[in-house]
Protein backbone atom coordinates (compact mmCIF):
# COMPACT_ATOMS: atom_id res chain seq x y z
CA UNK A 1 0.00 0.00 0.00
CA UNK A 2 1.10 3.39 -0.90
CA UNK A 3 0.68 4.47 2.73
CA UNK A 4 3.02 2.29 3.97
CA UNK A 5 7.19 1.53 3.25
CA UNK A 6 6.42 -2.03 2.14
CA UNK A 7 9.90 -2.24 0.81
CA UNK A 8 11.36 -1.38 3.83
CA UNK A 9 9.29 -3.30 6.51
CA UNK A 10 10.72 -6.58 7.88
CA UNK A 11 8.69 -9.59 7.36
CA UNK A 12 8.37 -12.76 9.85
CA UNK A 13 6.32 -15.19 11.03
CA UNK A 14 6.28 -16.97 14.77
CA UNK A 15 4.09 -19.99 15.96
CA UNK A 16 2.60 -19.91 19.37
CA UNK A 17 4.77 -22.73 20.15
CA UNK A 18 7.68 -20.91 19.65
CA UNK A 19 5.87 -17.60 20.79
CA UNK A 20 5.55 -19.01 24.35
CA UNK A 21 9.47 -19.26 25.04
CA UNK A 22 11.09 -16.38 25.20
CA UNK A 23 14.96 -17.02 24.97
CA UNK A 24 15.59 -18.13 21.88
CA UNK A 25 16.30 -16.13 18.98
CA UNK A 26 13.72 -16.01 15.85
CA UNK A 27 14.89 -17.26 12.75
CA UNK A 28 16.22 -14.15 10.71
CA UNK A 29 13.20 -12.09 8.74
CA UNK A 30 13.56 -11.67 5.09
CA UNK A 31 13.27 -7.71 3.21
CA UNK A 32 9.50 -8.05 2.40
CA UNK A 33 8.76 -9.21 -1.06
CA UNK A 34 6.26 -9.03 -3.95
CA UNK A 35 3.25 -10.84 -3.31
CA UNK A 36 3.67 -13.73 -6.01
CA UNK A 37 7.38 -14.99 -4.43
CA UNK A 38 5.63 -14.90 -1.04
CA UNK A 39 3.29 -17.20 -2.20
CA UNK A 40 5.59 -19.65 -3.56
CA UNK A 41 5.62 -23.19 -1.37
CA UNK A 42 2.42 -22.40 -0.26
CA UNK A 43 0.18 -25.38 1.18
CA UNK A 44 -3.21 -25.45 0.40
CA UNK A 45 -5.77 -23.79 3.35
CA UNK A 46 -7.58 -25.91 5.38
CA UNK A 47 -11.61 -25.84 4.37
CA UNK A 48 -12.72 -25.84 7.48
CA UNK A 49 -16.68 -25.90 9.22
CA UNK A 50 -19.53 -24.93 7.66
CA UNK A 51 -20.69 -21.45 8.03
CA UNK A 52 -22.33 -21.44 11.28
CA UNK A 53 -25.90 -20.24 11.58
CA UNK A 54 -26.09 -15.90 12.72
CA UNK A 55 -24.82 -15.18 16.44
CA UNK A 56 -27.68 -14.26 18.78
CA UNK A 57 -28.13 -11.07 19.26
CA UNK A 58 -26.75 -9.11 22.04
CA UNK A 59 -27.76 -6.82 25.01
CA UNK A 60 -25.63 -4.27 27.02
CA UNK A 61 -23.70 -5.60 30.29
CA UNK A 62 -24.40 -3.61 32.86
CA UNK A 63 -24.25 -5.10 36.49
CA UNK A 64 -21.83 -7.86 35.16
CA UNK A 65 -18.88 -5.55 34.59
CA UNK A 66 -16.92 -4.20 37.21
CA UNK A 67 -16.97 -0.10 38.46
CA UNK A 68 -15.36 2.29 36.29
CA UNK A 69 -12.90 4.09 38.11
CA UNK A 70 -10.81 1.30 39.56
CA UNK A 71 -7.25 1.20 37.91
CA UNK A 72 -7.84 -0.98 34.55
CA UNK A 73 -11.64 -1.27 35.17
CA UNK A 74 -13.29 -1.44 31.40
CA UNK A 75 -16.53 0.80 31.39
CA UNK A 76 -19.78 -0.95 30.87
CA UNK A 77 -21.14 1.23 28.31
CA UNK A 78 -18.06 0.20 26.23
CA UNK A 79 -18.83 -3.70 26.40
CA UNK A 80 -22.07 -5.89 25.51
CA UNK A 81 -23.08 -9.47 26.42
CA UNK A 82 -22.79 -12.27 23.85
CA UNK A 83 -21.93 -15.97 24.00
CA UNK A 84 -18.98 -14.98 22.93
CA UNK A 85 -17.96 -13.48 25.93
CA UNK A 86 -18.48 -9.37 26.38
CA UNK A 87 -17.87 -7.73 23.43
CA UNK A 88 -16.57 -3.99 22.60
CA UNK A 89 -18.93 -1.97 21.33
CA UNK A 90 -19.30 1.90 20.57
CA UNK A 91 -21.25 3.49 23.74
CA UNK A 92 -24.44 4.99 22.97
CA UNK A 93 -22.99 8.66 23.57
CA UNK A 94 -20.63 7.52 20.60
CA UNK A 95 -17.19 6.91 22.49
CA UNK A 96 -15.18 4.31 21.46
CA UNK A 97 -12.75 1.77 22.84
CA UNK A 98 -9.68 3.10 21.06
CA UNK A 99 -9.77 6.06 22.14
CA UNK A 100 -11.38 5.74 25.80
CA UNK A 101 -8.89 3.23 26.57
CA UNK A 102 -5.64 4.99 24.60
CA UNK A 103 -2.94 6.11 27.30
CA UNK A 104 -3.16 9.56 26.60
CA UNK A 105 -1.03 11.50 24.54
CA UNK A 106 -0.47 15.75 24.42
CA UNK A 107 -2.43 16.64 21.22
CA UNK A 108 0.36 19.39 21.12
CA UNK A 109 3.18 17.60 20.61
CA UNK A 110 4.64 17.38 17.61
CA UNK A 111 7.94 15.58 17.41
CA UNK A 112 8.13 12.66 15.13
CA UNK A 113 6.71 9.44 17.25
CA UNK A 114 7.98 5.76 17.65
CA UNK A 115 5.41 3.33 18.99
CA UNK A 116 6.77 0.04 20.19
CA UNK A 117 4.81 -2.71 20.93
CA UNK A 118 5.60 -6.00 22.68
CA UNK A 119 3.97 -9.19 21.37
CA UNK A 120 2.55 -12.66 22.19
CA UNK A 121 2.48 -11.88 25.83
CA UNK A 122 0.17 -13.79 28.23
CA UNK A 123 1.95 -17.15 27.01
CA UNK A 124 4.57 -16.91 29.53
CA UNK A 125 3.94 -15.47 33.11
CA UNK A 126 7.80 -13.74 33.69
CA UNK A 127 8.36 -12.33 29.98
CA UNK A 128 4.82 -10.74 30.83
CA UNK A 129 5.13 -9.78 33.73
CA UNK A 130 8.88 -8.33 32.96
CA UNK A 131 7.06 -6.31 30.20
CA UNK A 132 4.16 -4.82 32.61
CA UNK A 133 6.76 -3.84 35.19
CA UNK A 134 9.33 -3.71 33.47
CA UNK A 135 8.68 -1.51 30.52
CA UNK A 136 7.58 2.07 30.39
CA UNK A 137 4.02 3.08 30.08
CA UNK A 138 4.23 4.24 26.52
CA UNK A 139 5.25 1.14 25.39
CA UNK A 140 2.11 -0.56 24.08
CA UNK A 141 1.60 -4.40 24.87
CA UNK A 142 -0.44 -7.39 22.48
CA UNK A 143 -1.96 -10.27 24.17
CA UNK A 144 -2.39 -13.53 22.33
CA UNK A 145 -6.32 -13.87 22.52
CA UNK A 146 -5.85 -18.05 23.84
CA UNK A 147 -3.45 -17.16 26.28
CA UNK A 148 -4.37 -18.07 30.04
CA UNK A 149 -5.68 -15.51 32.74
CA UNK A 150 -5.97 -12.21 30.22
CA UNK A 151 -8.58 -11.24 32.92
CA UNK A 152 -6.04 -10.36 35.62
CA UNK A 153 -3.20 -9.53 32.88
CA UNK A 154 -4.98 -7.19 30.82
CA UNK A 155 -6.35 -4.95 33.99
CA UNK A 156 -2.65 -5.43 35.36
CA UNK A 157 -0.77 -4.04 32.11
CA UNK A 158 -3.56 -1.06 32.21
CA UNK A 159 -2.87 -0.05 35.88
CA UNK A 160 0.74 0.38 35.34
CA UNK A 161 -0.28 2.57 32.19
CA UNK A 162 0.19 0.38 29.17
CA UNK A 163 -2.57 0.30 26.14
CA UNK A 164 -3.07 -3.05 24.96
CA UNK A 165 -4.29 -4.95 22.82
CA UNK A 166 -5.21 -8.38 21.12
CA UNK A 167 -3.66 -10.70 18.71
CA UNK A 168 -6.17 -11.98 16.34
CA UNK A 169 -4.68 -15.63 14.67
CA UNK A 170 -5.08 -15.14 11.05
CA UNK A 171 -4.27 -17.63 8.27
CA UNK A 172 0.21 -17.58 7.32
CA UNK A 173 1.23 -18.76 4.23
CA UNK A 174 1.69 -22.29 4.37
CA UNK A 175 -1.21 -23.53 6.55
CA UNK A 176 -2.18 -25.78 7.75
CA UNK A 177 1.52 -26.81 7.88
CA UNK A 178 2.20 -23.33 9.39
CA UNK A 179 -0.70 -23.09 11.99
CA UNK A 180 -1.23 -20.28 14.55
CA UNK A 181 -3.45 -22.53 16.33
CA UNK A 182 -7.57 -22.69 17.19
CA UNK A 183 -9.78 -20.49 15.67
CA UNK A 184 -7.61 -18.88 13.34
CA UNK A 185 -9.01 -16.40 10.91
CA UNK A 186 -8.89 -18.50 7.09
CA UNK A 187 -9.38 -17.35 3.62
CA UNK A 188 -11.24 -20.64 3.00
CA UNK A 189 -14.60 -19.64 5.31
CA UNK A 190 -17.07 -17.10 4.78
CA UNK A 191 -17.90 -14.11 6.44
CA UNK A 192 -20.20 -15.46 8.96
CA UNK A 193 -17.82 -18.15 10.31
CA UNK A 194 -14.54 -15.81 10.39
CA UNK A 195 -16.26 -13.19 12.72
CA UNK A 196 -17.58 -15.36 14.84
CA UNK A 197 -14.31 -16.44 15.28
CA UNK A 198 -13.11 -12.93 15.64
CA UNK A 199 -16.20 -12.69 18.31
CA UNK A 200 -14.72 -15.83 19.97
CA UNK A 201 -10.71 -13.65 20.59
CA UNK A 202 -12.43 -10.51 21.22
CA UNK A 203 -14.77 -12.26 23.57
CA UNK A 204 -11.59 -13.24 25.74
CA UNK A 205 -10.65 -9.80 27.83
CA UNK A 206 -12.04 -6.26 27.99
CA UNK A 207 -10.42 -3.03 28.32
CA UNK A 208 -7.62 -3.05 24.59
CA UNK A 209 -7.58 -0.15 21.77
CA UNK A 210 -7.64 -2.83 19.06
CA UNK A 211 -6.10 -6.04 17.43
CA UNK A 212 -3.26 -6.81 15.88
CA UNK A 213 -2.96 -9.75 13.43
CA UNK A 214 -0.81 -13.02 15.12
CA UNK A 215 0.75 -14.18 11.72
CA UNK A 216 -1.50 -13.67 8.84
CA UNK A 217 0.31 -13.72 5.59
CA UNK A 218 -1.96 -15.13 3.54
CA UNK A 219 -5.35 -13.55 4.95
CA UNK A 220 -4.03 -10.10 5.18
CA UNK A 221 -3.50 -10.01 1.16
CA UNK A 222 -6.82 -11.45 0.30
CA UNK A 223 -9.67 -8.38 0.47
CA UNK A 224 -12.19 -11.07 0.09
CA UNK A 225 -11.45 -12.54 3.52
CA UNK A 226 -10.07 -9.58 5.27
CA UNK A 227 -12.26 -6.77 4.60
CA UNK A 228 -15.32 -8.16 6.85
CA UNK A 229 -13.06 -8.16 9.76
CA UNK A 230 -11.75 -4.71 9.71
CA UNK A 231 -15.33 -3.72 9.17
CA UNK A 232 -16.44 -5.79 12.19
CA UNK A 233 -13.40 -3.95 14.05
CA UNK A 234 -14.95 -0.75 13.24
CA UNK A 235 -18.30 -0.79 13.64
CA UNK A 236 -16.92 -2.12 17.50
CA UNK A 237 -14.65 1.14 17.88
CA UNK A 238 -11.63 -0.75 17.49
CA UNK A 239 -8.40 -0.01 15.66
CA UNK A 240 -6.54 -2.23 13.95
CA UNK A 241 -2.48 -2.94 13.72
CA UNK A 242 -1.12 -4.56 10.79
CA UNK A 243 2.21 -6.50 11.72
CA UNK A 244 2.77 -6.65 8.24
CA UNK A 245 3.49 -10.21 8.12
CA UNK A 246 3.56 -10.09 4.19
CA UNK A 247 4.94 -7.23 2.06
CA UNK A 248 1.54 -7.05 0.28
CA UNK A 249 -0.56 -7.08 3.12
CA UNK A 250 -3.83 -4.75 2.28
CA UNK A 251 -4.55 -3.91 6.11
CA UNK A 252 -3.76 -0.23 5.80
CA UNK A 253 -5.29 0.39 2.68
CA UNK A 254 -9.04 -1.68 3.69
CA UNK A 255 -8.75 0.41 6.53
CA UNK A 256 -8.17 4.01 5.59
CA UNK A 257 -11.26 3.14 2.86
CA UNK A 258 -13.28 2.24 5.61
CA UNK A 259 -12.12 4.87 8.35
CA UNK A 260 -10.83 2.19 10.30
CA UNK A 261 -8.13 3.70 12.52
CA UNK A 262 -5.12 1.73 12.12
CA UNK A 263 -1.09 1.43 11.95
CA UNK A 264 1.07 -0.89 10.50
CA UNK A 265 4.64 -2.33 11.66
CA UNK A 266 7.69 -0.89 10.00
CA UNK A 267 10.15 -3.06 11.67
CA UNK A 268 10.89 -6.54 13.67
CA UNK A 269 13.48 -5.08 16.08
CA UNK A 270 14.57 -8.62 17.31
CA UNK A 271 13.85 -10.79 14.09
CA UNK A 272 17.53 -11.41 14.97
CA UNK A 273 17.98 -11.26 18.94
CA UNK A 274 20.91 -10.56 19.18
CA UNK A 275 22.33 -6.43 21.41
CA UNK A 276 23.50 -5.13 17.46
CA UNK A 277 21.01 -5.75 15.19
CA UNK A 278 18.22 -4.87 18.21
CA UNK A 279 20.07 -1.22 18.52
CA UNK A 280 20.50 -1.30 14.47
CA UNK A 281 16.42 -1.86 13.88
CA UNK A 282 16.00 1.04 16.82
CA UNK A 283 17.96 3.00 14.71
CA UNK A 284 16.30 2.25 11.85
CA UNK A 285 13.06 3.21 13.61
CA UNK A 286 14.49 6.29 14.35
CA UNK A 287 15.61 7.51 10.78
CA UNK A 288 12.24 6.30 9.16
CA UNK A 289 10.29 8.77 12.41
CA UNK A 290 12.61 11.76 10.88
CA UNK A 291 11.47 11.31 8.01
CA UNK A 292 7.71 10.57 7.60
CA UNK A 293 6.72 11.81 11.51
CA UNK A 294 5.94 8.62 12.76
CA UNK A 295 7.45 4.88 12.87
CA UNK A 296 6.47 0.94 14.43
CA UNK A 297 8.30 -1.19 15.78
CA UNK A 298 6.92 -4.73 17.27
CA UNK A 299 9.26 -6.76 19.62
CA UNK A 300 8.99 -10.31 21.20
CA UNK A 301 9.10 -10.76 24.76
CA UNK A 302 12.72 -11.96 24.83
CA UNK A 303 14.96 -10.21 27.62
CA UNK A 304 17.51 -9.39 25.39
CA UNK A 305 14.55 -7.12 23.66
CA UNK A 306 13.80 -5.65 27.02
CA UNK A 307 17.21 -4.62 28.23
CA UNK A 308 17.82 -2.69 24.59
CA UNK A 309 14.17 -1.04 24.92
CA UNK A 310 15.53 0.10 28.19
CA UNK A 311 18.47 1.61 27.07
CA UNK A 312 17.41 3.00 24.11
CA UNK A 313 13.87 4.74 25.40
CA UNK A 314 15.89 7.36 27.44
CA UNK A 315 17.95 8.45 24.48
CA UNK A 316 14.82 9.72 22.44
CA UNK A 317 14.47 13.09 24.27
CA UNK A 318 17.90 14.74 22.87
CA UNK A 319 17.03 13.05 19.71
CA UNK A 320 13.40 15.23 19.36
CA UNK A 321 12.05 12.23 19.07
CA UNK A 322 8.60 11.05 21.30
CA UNK A 323 7.95 7.57 22.44
CA UNK A 324 4.16 6.95 21.73
CA UNK A 325 1.70 4.46 22.49
CA UNK A 326 0.24 2.86 19.83
CA UNK A 327 -3.60 4.82 19.04
CA UNK A 328 -1.07 8.41 18.99
CA UNK A 329 -0.03 6.78 15.59
CA UNK A 330 -3.79 5.70 14.72
CA UNK A 331 -4.62 9.35 15.61
CA UNK A 332 -1.87 10.71 13.34
CA UNK A 333 -2.51 8.74 10.58
CA UNK A 334 -6.51 10.09 10.94
CA UNK A 335 -5.29 13.54 11.30
CA UNK A 336 -6.68 14.11 14.98
CA UNK A 337 -3.27 14.96 16.41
Amino acid sequence: PAAEPSDEAMTAETSDEEAAAPAPAPEPAEEAMPADEAASGEAAPSPGPAAASAPAPVEPLEDALPPVGRPGAPDPALAESSASGPLPRIAPDGRRPWQEYARPFPSADDRPRIAIVVTDLGQSGAATEAAIQGLPGAVSLAFAAHARNLDVWLPQARAAGHETLLMVPMEPVGYPRNDPGPHTLLTSLDAPVNRERLEWALGRARGYVGVVNAMGSRFTTVPEALRPVLETLNQRGLMFLDSRTAAASLGSRIAEEIGLPSAANDRFIDDIASRDAIDMRLRELEQLALERGYAVGLAYPYPVSFERIAAWIPTLEAKGIALAPITAIAALRQGQS
